[in-house]
């Protein structure tokens, strides 16, 4: 459900080549996008009445509409009793994912959500890493992300400069943490299968928006260990050069873990000397999607993040965008008086 960029570039390309799936209708009202995910690659059948859609013999469905839709469309598809995999982030708020997750529990069908970074090669054997003690016990974890969301301007049809719909429509819609940040709550609570019992979140204004384009999330675990999540939207998002910058490192008792995107590596620093281990991009939809297919297959699945994952997610991620705005708010209000 849903034929916009990640779903073209991203979804549908992986579904396609995953053994054990048929990739066999779309939903999508627009009928250009329609026609692109039906004609360019050959899907059987496209739709733009939802009801038409569920009736056309699926057996499963894949939610890659945009944020406000997930909600809308998991509802339909629980009145249908159908598995889903829902993009991130499941909802906009824990009051939206809560319904979906009880509309999927009384439909007796699976909710998932799609975690995709859980999935590279490279965050697997992290979590390897962290389960066998290959750092000794890991205390802290630095995950950064931050980039100008392909930029604040796009050319438009006369070379001009236009306003980049995409970053300004996730940034309306709660802010880079809602959006890219869920993977990198996730990822920390599915390395360290421990749950996060404190978090607090600090922002900064480049843009004028409600919510921060640049935040900072500090989590405390249950094991005692402490993350620190930074995200962005406005760094370099008016720079004539682009950089960004993915960085990955786990601090722990005997070494450090730390991938690097920018210069494509894994190592391991520690008292033997640094260990370069396989390099893989974050993002990995093929392997999310095999492991779909083996859930369908065979009722359960081990790595894909549930339905309560993506709602621990949206509740931290929404939680602290907004005590961010409190701080800026009360900060005024003291300047003011």
């Amino acid at each position: 459900m849903g034929c916009g960029v990640i779903a073209l570039g991203r979804h549908l390309p992986a579904i396609l080549q995953t053994q054990g799936l048929e990739l066999h209708a779309v939903f999508e009202p627009d009928e250009g996008r329609r026609r692109r995910a039906t004609e360019d690659l050959g899907i059987p059948h496209g739709f733009a009445d939802p009801e038409a859609f569920f009736d056309s013999g699926i057996e499963a469905v894949s939610v890659a509409s945009p944020a406000p839709f997930h909600e809308t469309n998991v509802l339909a598809a629980a009145r249908h009793r159908l598995p889903v995999l829902c993009e991130k982030p499941l909802a906009l708020d824990a009051a939206g994912a809560r319904r979906m997750i009880a509309a999927m529990e009384s439909a007796g069908a699976p909710l998932f959500t799609a975690f995709c970074y859980r999935f590279s090669p490279s965050a697997l054997r992290i979590r390897e890493l962290v389960r066998e003690g290959g750092v000794g016990e890991v205390r802290a974890l630095r995950l950064v992300y931050i980039w100008g969301a392909k930029g604040k301007y796009l050319p438009d049809v006369e070379g001009g400069p236009a306003l980049n719909r995409w970053r300004d429509a996730r940034m309306r819609e709660g802010g880079p943490l809602v959006d890219c940040g869920t993977h990198h709550i996730d990822l920390a609570r599915f390395w360290l299968s421990s749950e996060v019992v404190r978090h607090s979140g600090f922002g900064a204004w480049v843009d004028d928006y409600e919510a921060p384009d640049h935040v900072w999330l500090h989590m405390d675990h249950a094991s005692g260990a402490h993350t620190m999540v930074e995200v962005s939207y406005s760094y370099h998002h008016t720079a004539r050069q682009r950089r960004s910058e993915f960085v990955y490192e786990l601090i722990g008792t005997e070494g450090v873990v730390r991938y690097d995107r920018a210069a494509r590596t894994l190592t391991v620093a520690d008292a033997g000397g640094t260990h370069h281990l396989p390099f893989h991009r974050e993002k990995n939809f093929e392997g999310m999607y095999a492991e779909f297919a083996r859930s369908l297959e065979t009722g359960e699945s081990s790595l894909l993040g549930t339905a309560e994952d993506g709602l621990r997610a949206v509740e931290i991620a929404r939680g602290a965008t907004e005590e961010a705005v409190r701080r800026r708010t009360g900060a005024a209000r003291t300047r003011a008086g």
